[in-house]
């Protein structure tokens, strides 16, 4: 293969990432995710069963970072509603503009990124199905817990019931607190930011982002500090698995490849003096210098290739030559480099 060909191959991504598919993707999965928290209304006895669960799992192993910060947040209102905006808000803002950024700056770590985040997003999902939680803030008073963003829903455009707009609470399943995915993607977004970022402003964010969500899902009684281990641990297992994931899905995309219809792909000639053309890859018309077009495409295995009156075997490729312009009157021929990107050589 000629040298030319060869860099334009190489230059060229396997699989090119375009903007209208990676949005409707991205769009199912977090479709997905909604509706995996809605289908996962367990029994509300099981759910504040699990939580009291896991408080007393907290009380055991001396744990109780929820009830010091929740009277910090029910207590101080300069604290307590940005937290609450925080809450509502960043987690569905700051994983999308991430995702964005690496698209359009790095675009080669892209699919790895992104499948880490979907693969461990339906890891929650499943974790919602399977241990449906009652945060917190839905405990009864007893347990000494203050749903702030109930306290504070006048402050914002959240309701009393949920981080769901105000109206639309009931289409949320406030049940799916097991593991925090607030956390785990605030991880996500941290690892992103301390691979890519490239200055001190952006190592600083990467820490404090996950850090301060940690603390604000507890403060606001949304989320245990068990659930915030399980989100961490979620996205630690959607890293590990990513590499399978990837293997799959190329897989997957071979065997549909193999199965479509392949299409030849109409290739543009190269043109030398005033009718010599070669081919620039296989499907191309070869043009001599007296006008008659040849073929070169190998649709035809059994047929030869017929150039400047040399006549080669089928798949034998046509060594470098020039032909004098003495005697026959031919212009040279290009040569295989001259052919590698479809632009007119330059006169000689």
């Amino acid at each position: 293969m000629p040298h030319a060909e060869i860099a334009g191959v190489e230059a060229t991504p396997r699989t090119r990432l375009r903007w209208w598919t990676e949005l409707p993707l991205i769009l199912l999965v977090y479709a997905c995710y909604s509706a995996g928290r809605l289908l996962a209304r367990g029994d509300v006895s099981h759910a504040v069963d699990h939580g009291l669960a896991i408080l007393d799992i907290e009380k055991a192993l001396h744990l109780n970072a929820e009830h010091p910060l929740n009277r910090l947040f029910t207590r101080e209102p300069w604290i307590g509603v940005p937290a609450d905006f925080w809450y509502a808000s960043l987690h569905y803002l700051v994983t999308p503009v991430l995702l964005v950024w690496i698209f359009r700056s790095r675009t080669v770590r892209y699919r790895a990124a992104r499948t880490w985040l979907m693969t461990s997003t339906f890891i929650g999902l499943i974790g919602f199905t399977l241990l449906p939680t009652c945060p917190p803030r839905l405990l009864a008073e007893s347990y000494g817990f203050v749903d702030t963003m109930a306290q504070y829903s006048s402050y914002g455009w959240w309701g009393g019931e949920a981080s769901a707009p105000k109206g639309l609470g009931g289409m949320t399943n406030q049940y799916a607190a097991m593991p925090s995915l607030h956390v785990g993607w605030a991880l996500w977004c941290g690892v992103m930011l301390w691979r890519y970022g490239g200055t001190r402003l952006t190592k600083v964010a990467a820490v404090a982002y996950p850090l301060i969500t940690t603390i604000v899902v507890m403060g606001t009684a949304n989320h245990y500090f068990l659930d915030a281990v399980a989100g961490a641990a979620v996205m630690g297992a959607g890293l590990l698995l990513t590499p399978y994931v990837l293997r799959t899905a190329d897989r997957v995309r071979a065997r549909f490849a193999v199965a479509a219809p392949v299409a030849t792909a109409s290739v543009g000639t190269v043109t030398r003096g005033s009718d010599a053309m070669v081919p620039s890859r296989a499907g191309a018309t070869v043009t001599s210098g007296s006008g008659a077009s040849v073929g070169s495409g190998s649709a035809d295995a059994s047929s030869s290739i017929v150039s400047g009156g040399c006549q080669t075997s089928a798949g034998e490729r046509i060594p470098r030559q020039r032909e004098s312009r003495f005697g026959s009157g031919a212009e040279p021929s290009a040569s295989p480099q001259d052919a590698g990107d479809g632009a007119p050589a330059p006169a000689r």
